[in-house]
């Protein structure tokens, strides 16, 4: 969502080369390039969606890594999987970016110069293979993917079509698809532990409203165990494209010698935007637990 941060999205895609599978459904069949069509179609359609280059959120936090409540949040996201994300906790506001290559956590010193951390192999190794706001479906073929059919399922009662998706890096994620209205409810991925014990970090999007064209849920749960208590990201304002801060991806000690931790949109920009989210991959969950959507991550440690 940072869970958080938060977010998936959709494609039309060509024939697939032999890895489509297919399933019954009553009397009629669907293939796994029928139902990411159909994806693609509900969330909006493929045009709309490659015109989005950037995306900034406004909302708040709950959950473990808001300890002290509801916190404040700006995500920040960009083609093709740029990610800048600030949680204003009280007396704690945090800092995430991660440029497309390397990543740094970041938290208030005691000057204007914010303590600095680099990501670890293994955050930097979960940022990398980021679907970044598109999500893992939309013009995944492009990116050297594939996806199959693996079975139909059931979440909260609803009716789902389970895809498996392998990345051209072997990763083997899996998006949960409702077979009624053809939304994504649910995505999974492996978020690679210190010791190369991976958990699985687990994306649920809800409450879908329609956004400039878009149909995007404007609320994430992530959580990286099961029975564990999720994060929960609240997307209150969202702007599309927006010009952001050439420091925005940047590492944050180079922002800070000229100001503190960068911040998103004025309030009055954001005010005139209706509230909204869009899915998108979680960025980087600090070790050993993950961070809320499309979302988020946990505090720097």
């Amino acid at each position: 969502m940072a869970h958080g941060a938060w977010s998936a999205a959709l494609a039309l895609v060509a024939a697939l080369a032999g890895s489509a599978g297919s399933v019954a459904v009553g009397a009629a069949e669907l293939s796994a390039q029928e139902i990411v069509e159909r994806n693609v179609a509900a969330r909006g359609g493929l045009e709309a969606w490659r015109k989005v280059e950037r995306m900034t959120w406004i909302g708040h936090l709950e959950g473990e890594h808001a300890p002290m409540g509801a916190s404040p949040f700006v995500l920040h996201q960009a083609r093709p999987n740029l990610t800048h994300f600030e949680v204003k906790a009280i007396g704690r506001p945090t800092l995430r970016v991660f440029d497309g290559l390397h990543g740094w956590k970041a938290r208030p010193g005691k000057t204007e110069v914010p303590e600095v951390r680099a990501y670890t192999p293994q955050e930097t190794l979960y940022a990398s293979r980021a679907p970044g706001l598109q999500g893992p479906l939309i013009d995944y073929q492009a990116r050297g993917s594939t996806v199959d059919l693996e079975e139909i399922d059931t979440i909260d009662a609803q009716r789902v079509y389970r895809l498996r998706v392998v990345l051209a890096s072997g990763e083997i994620d899996r998006v949960w698809i409702d077979a009624a209205t053809f939304l994504d409810v649910r995505y999974d991925r492996p978020s690679y532990g210190p010791k190369g014990a991976n958990q699985t970090v687990s994306v649920f999007y809800r409450d879908y409203q329609d956004f400039e064209g878009l149909k995007l849920p404007s609320r994430i749960e992530t959580a990286a165990a099961s029975g564990q208590s999720p994060d929960r990201m609240t997307i209150e304002r969202v702007a599309i494209n927006p010009r952001l801060d050439r420091y925005a991806f940047a590492e944050p000690g180079l922002r800070a010698r000229h100001a503190p931790l960068a911040r998103g949109p004025s309030d009055a920009t954001m005010a005139r935007r209706p509230a909204a989210a869009v899915t998108a991959s979680p960025p980087p969950p600090a070790e050993g637990r993950a961070a809320s959507l499309s979302a988020p991550s946990s505090e720097p440690q």
